[in-house]
């Protein structure tokens, strides 16, 4: 109890009301100390303090514990979850209806099988109509569930001619009603070329023997050239131009901590089309801009002398920690103290529904989805009970590189093939997440199995340090500040190309109707091997690596229902003027020179391929043209610019040539269709002469007036690599957003009606302190519960049986995690 007794003689008084302002400094400098350690007060780490608080007041009363850190209860409007995923036992009793002999598919588990034999690749739960779920979502109780389906991805390898093709299969749950059809109203073609196929462990299996044949006769020759050093290897994509071939280029570099950023500047091109092993083959070998056709070739040019070796440079045989996230150097001033951190004291301020996976905070209102391809996704979004968003997702990432290098100069990476979401990793509490942050899990389904993360998705609300409004004044009622709180929800994803780049996903909520939409990166550059001829292309980060350039395009669908579906797009810009107005002062002259509004509907679809305006004089918005406010203006959200809002800058490229059209500008628009219900596919990344879905079809002239409009918004970063990107690029400068935010939707700020604010009244008396209003919400002091010690667990893994599988291993969550880019060759 002394503890407590000296910490209240700190922050003097009874009950602890307001104390001066003196006393107030030094319960905050004591609260910082304390609570921002995270640790339980114990008396003895105040006994030696008391000299320092002599003087203060004493009472009895002591802090109380904190408010449960866990969420209260929420709501949701309905007690289904449309957009949920499959659960384990789903995907198992699919995939053993799926290998009934009835069926007649000839299916072979996948941890069994061969590229030649038919494989269930992928399973997921396949959305409802719009129409569908927003009947349900407007009579809960007196409509009917939307049935549910799977949308389930077969290869067929065994075929003669093999081929990958969608199904949709349900009602479900599995009864005699069950049945399935081929889906094929979402894509632009049919069936999937198998050379365009996933990747799966059998592709491991069968590429390692290959790069193995092709080592082995050089193993001498390698080891002479790089040094006795184990050299792991990486494929590049796209592998196909319209799924004619599969053919890529493998690049190796040092088998070390960070090997993206190791390269040695060897490089193979095979030929892996097929689902025959034994027809793959080795086109050519590239060492130090020299092409040889064969091995046979290389190995001459070596013995007779006539092979331009690359010269030998220090980095080869020097210490490799540069590359990892060891910490170098000394430590700086202060570091030794944790930094500070939130706490809520008067308890968590948004709600949760753990099982419907539906958050409520501040008057917004929400479902969460998630799936294999692009993760996270946001449905039925709701401010103030009113529906502003159907469906907020990520659609699609492209990394599109250059170089003077067969890998850097081929690559051109859509990262939905990886899986974005079957790639999101556990957040670190803590560093990815406050300390207070809440989590959920998410599950998605593999071809070997099922994977279930308990932390993949984090929520929090925050003090950005910043009011979102604020006014000095000395007139009544017009000297005040809001407080700025955002609500994060928040997941990672660890892609496993050759990029090992991270993306941090932040959808935030602000308390004025806003929505921010946010994308950060970090993680290993794909280096490339620096020399003088690169110097266009890149920066040196060590004297054998460097950061190739590249740009990243990140393109989001939002479903947006301003006052309803019936929506307009509008062209709000601005243009210079000359007017001639009677009134003018002869001293200026007769003429103004200023800027006007111009506000004008685009109409059709053509014209809805939209860039940014130039120095951003304007923006657009979807609009309710049938919808006003209370000044008669029709009611709108603007789709605003934050961060880096660019768009691809490389078009024509045959890596890129039509699937990832969107990534063409800054947004585009397009009339809503249950057939159209992504930008892009998994299988985009090697069909990029002829992709399942070629964005550019969605834009076929149809009318945009008082429509369901779908808006197509993209984000990203032209990435000019630097020193500093070494190990890790930083989320700080790697980062892009956009904003959602009202236009005329209401009929003033709304953020105003937040009782976290203050107003001031000026004193009556000069000299006096002014008055003020806080609404009643006073700061709480309290004791926040101890954080956890750190603890990472990983992913949980079921079979196709269901039953959980075995820990791995770090080598097999390695090599599931970087695909086919790591491939490891015993020689």
């Amino acid at each position: 109890m002394q503890g407590y007794q000296l910490l209240k003689e700190a922050v003097g008084g009874e009950g602890f009301h307001r104390p001066p302002f003196s006393r107030r400094l030094a319960w905050a400098a004591l609260f910082s100390t304390v609570f921002l350690t995270s640790s339980v007060l114990y008396a003895s780490r105040w006994t030696d303090r008391t000299s320092e608080l002599q003087g203060f007041h004493a009472n009895d009363v002591p802090l109380k514990q904190c408010p449960s850190g866990l969420p209260p209860p929420a709501k949701p409007p309905a007690q289904v979850n449309l957009w949920t995923g499959l659960t384990v036992d789903e995907t198992v009793a699919i995939t053993d209806w799926l290998s009934a002999p009835e069926r007649d598919l000839n299916l072979t588990l996948s941890d069994r099988a061969a590229l030649g034999d038919n494989i269930i690749y992928h399973i997921e739960a396949y959305r409802p109509s719009k129409a569908e779920a927003l009947a349900y979502l407007e009579s809960p109780l007196d409509e009917k569930v939307p049935q549910r389906f799977a949308r389930v991805t077969i290869h067929h390898g065994s075929v003669n001619e093999p081929y990958i093709m969608d199904y949709l299969v349900g009602p479900l749950p599995i009864t005699h009603k069950t049945s399935m059809r081929e889906l094929t109203e979402i894509y632009h073609r049919n069936p999937v070329p198998f050379n365009a196929r996933g990747y799966t462990a059998v592709v491991f299996a069968e590429l390692n023997p290959l790069m193995s044949k092709i080592m082995a006769p050089i193993e001498d020759i390698v080891k002479e050239l790089f040094g006795n050093v184990t050299l792991v290897a990486a494929a590049n994509g796209p592998m196909s131009f319209d799924g004619s071939f599969r053919r890529s280029w493998i690049s190796w570099r040092r088998k070390v901590s960070g090997p993206w950023l190791h390269p040695v500047g060897f490089f193979q091109y095979v030929d892996i089309s097929g689902p025959d092993p034994s027809k793959w083959r080795l086109l050519k070998i590239v060492y130090n801009h020299q092409v040889f056709t064969d091995i046979d070739s290389f190995i001459d040019a070596f013995r007779n002398g006539t092979l331009k070796r690359i010269p030998s440079r220090p980095d080869q045989k020097e210490d490799v920690s540069w590359s990892t996230r060891k910490r170098p150097g000394a430590q700086r001033d202060l570091d030794h103290l944790p930094g500070p951190r939130s706490v809520s004291f008067g308890g968590l301020r948004f709600r949760v529904d753990r099982a419907l996976q539906y958050v409520s905070w501040m008057g917004w209102g929400l479902y969460l989805g998630f799936d294999r391809d692009m993760g996270l996704s946001l449905w039925d979004i709701r401010f103030r009970d009113e529906r502003l968003i159907y469906e907020l997702s990520p659609q699609e990432a492209i990394a599109q590189y250059a170089g003077n290098d067969p890998m850097q100069a081929t690559t051109a990476w859509l990262d939905r093939y990886f899986g974005m979401g079957s790639a999101v990793r556990d957040m670190l509490p803590g560093y990815d997440c406050p300390h207070e942050a809440v989590y959920l899990p998410a599950t998605t389904f593999t071809h070997m199995g099922t994977i279930i993360r308990e932390r993949a998705i984090c929520i929090f609300e925050q003090d950005t340090g910043r009011p979102i409004t604020r006014h000095t004044g000395y007139d009544e009622e017009e000297f005040g500040a809001v407080r700025g709180y955002v609500l994060t929800i928040r997941s990672t994803s660890t892609v496993g190309k050759a990029l090992g780049m991270m993306a941090v996903f932040d959808y935030m909520f602000h308390m004025d109707g806003t929505i921010e939409v946010r994308l950060s990166a970090s993680g290993y550059l794909q280096g490339g091997y620096w020399e003088s001829s690169q110097e266009a292309y890149g920066t040196a980060i060590r004297d054998t690596s460097m950061g190739s350039l590249h740009d990243h395009v990140i393109n989001f669908k939002v479903d947006l229902d301003v006052a309803g579906s019936e929506n307009s797009l509008l062209f709000t810009h601005t243009v210079q003027e000359e007017v001639e107005q009677p009134w003018l002062d002869e001293d200026w002259g007769s003429k103004a020179i200023q800027q006007k509004i111009l506000r004008d509907y685009i109409e059709s679809e053509d014209d809805a391929l939209l860039k940014y305006p130039l120095n951003f004089q304007g923006g657009y918005s979807i609009v309710n043209r049938e919808k006003t406010n209370r000044w008669n203006t029709p009611r709108g959200y603007a789709i605003h610019p934050g961060y880096s809002p660019i768009h691809n800058t490389v078009v024509g490229s045959k890596r890129l040539l039509n699937n990832a059209n969107w990534a063409r500008y800054n947004l585009a628009v397009s009339r809503r269709k249950d057939t159209e219900p992504t930008s892009s596919s998994m299988w985009n990344l090697n069909l990029p002469g002829a992709p399942m879905v070629d964005f550019h079809k969605f834009f076929d002239g149809e009318n945009l007036t008082q429509q369901d409009l779908v808006a197509w918004v993209n984000v990203g970063m032209h990435h000019l690599p630097q020193a500093e990107d070494s190990p890790n690029t930083r989320t700080n400068v790697a980062a892009s957003s956009f904003l959602l935010t009202p236009l005329n939707y209401f009929d003033s700020d709304i953020s105003m009606d937040s009782t976290n604010a203050i107003l001031l009244t000026p004193p009556q008396v000069p000299g006096d302190p002014f008055g003020y209003n806080d609404y009643g919400v006073k700061a709480v002091e309290c004791i926040p519960d101890a954080v956890p010690p750190f603890e990472y667990k990983g992913l949980k893994a079921f079979g196709l049986d269901g039953k959980e599988a075995p820990p791995a291993s770090i080598k097999q969550l390695r090599n599931e995690a970087e695909l086919y880019h790591r491939i490891e060759v015993e020689l």
